[in-house]
């Protein structure tokens, strides 16, 4: 239900072993889901069960940067999944200043 991928918009390609932290929002406090790295290609399909609700990924900058300059550590987007029966595809455009985000399909 819930997927992602990272392009490094510097290098024009797909940002490998990434990780990646996956919760769900439970009153006041964010429940983990799951947590991988991204393949090869930048991408990662969490196996996590249909439910409405706010959730959260973290991308982990910071360890994707580590032996170049960069800005941001860590990359949080909070999304709210309101209907269950669609797939839900988060992609991350990064660069080690700046970062974008959409609802992909």
């Amino acid at each position: 239900m819930i997927s992602t991928h990272i392009l490094d918009t510097t290098k024009g390609a797909p940002a490998a072993d990434v990780t990646v932290t996956l919760e769900q929002k439970d009153g006041e406090n964010w429940k983990v889901i799951g947590m991988d790295r991204t393949n090869a290609d930048g991408r990662i399909v969490f196996n996590c069960p249909k439910e409405k609700g706010v959730y959260r990924l973290t991308f982990n900058t910071e360890e994707y940067f580590k032996d170049e300059e960069f800005f941001f550590m860590n990359t949080p987007i909070i999304f709210n999944v309101k209907n269950t029966d669609r797939k839900y595809h988060v992609p991350l455009l990064l660069n080690p200043y700046g970062y974008s985000t959409y609802r992909g399909s």
